[in-house]
């Protein structure tokens, strides 16, 4: 059977045979990744490699490759937000099943293993700063996933009928329907372990109104954290807000990869604290990840 080769307009490669926007070639990306949102982040997780085989910039998208252990790893830079991950999650995937030679897809899939490591604010009195918070769960209020066909199939509509009825958002407060998706089971054991908070994320399309701040515009709903944080479903509570792990957990659900978002409480909403320092604390979390992945 003859394959239908994907236009140059939807699968743009380089000149030099790299991905459109993060110009890496198929053959340096490594099964396991650890993606990270500050450019700055991934030269700290490569700190720990034995050896490297890469370091491409391109814009706010760092990848380096290379070996920790015995394990080849991909460090990549996401940049902030779901749109980001879109990109990041459709060039990954393509890199790892498309041949650019041909522009087909693969016969057969490579499984990737992806693990964002990030920071994020805590909505609940055990996820002070400094707590490892890991998203079993993640509600995105980013829209994303909504523009895929099979969305209804990766997703918890029990738990996202349940959210809209307890938040009681409907009309213009509802513009991005929120979807509610898994992360990969097996890797949040082995990930996660026993020292890190479970629960559910809610993954926002901004930093501030979206996750309740306001400076000078009010918000369209003041109460939104307040129910955010009374929210309870089937014994699961949402422990903290991030910026990218819907996206993640739920393109990977789609395209057959295993993925999860494990994160560091940089502030707590409810006690409205935060430590900016934190940038000093958190490479004790790339390494846990980086000895469990």
């Amino acid at each position: 059977m003859t394959k239908t080769p994907i236009p140059s307009s939807e699968l743009i490669i380089n000149p030099d045979g790299s991905i459109f926007h993060l110009h890496v070639k198929p053959e340096q990306l490594a099964d396991k990744v650890i993606l990270v949102g500050d450019p700055g982040r991934v030269p700290l997780v490569a700190s720990h490699f034995e050896s490297q085989e890469c370091d491409i910039s391109s814009r706010e998208f760092r990848t380096i490759t290379g070996r920790y252990q015995g394990k080849r790893i991909t460090a990549l830079s996401t940049g902030i937000g779901c749109d980001n991950i879109d990109i990041v999650l459709n060039e990954l995937d393509a890199l790892a099943n498309i041949d650019f030679s041909t522009r087909t897809i693969k016969d057969n899939l490579r499984q990737l293993e992806l693990v964002r490591v990030g920071t994020c604010g805590g909505l609940q009195p055990n996820c002070p700063e400094g707590t490892f918070v890991a998203s079993e769960i993640s509600i995105g209020f980013d829209g994303l996933l909504n523009f895929y066909a099979g969305r209804n199939d990766v997703s918890d509509i029990g738990l996202e009928e349940a959210f809209l009825r307890h938040m009681d958002w409907h009309g213009t407060q509802c513009i991005a329907h929120p979807y509610a998706v898994h992360a990969n089971e097996e890797l949040i054991q082995r990930i996660a372990g026993n020292d890190m908070v479970r629960g559910i994320t809610i993954a926002c399309g901004g930093f501030f109104g979206p996750q309740g701040r306001q400076l000078r515009l009010p918000l369209a709903d003041p109460e939104a954290n307040a129910k955010i944080e009374s929210f309870e479903y089937e014994g699961h509570r949402i422990n903290n807000f991030e910026m990218e792990s819907s996206a993640l957990a739920g393109l990977s659900l789609l395209m057959g990869h295993k993925a999860m978002t494990c994160c560091m409480v940089i502030a707590n909403r409810v006690a409205g604290r935060a430590n900016p320092n934190y940038k000093n604390s958190i490479d004790s979390l790339i390494k846990l990840v980086l000895d469990r992945i």
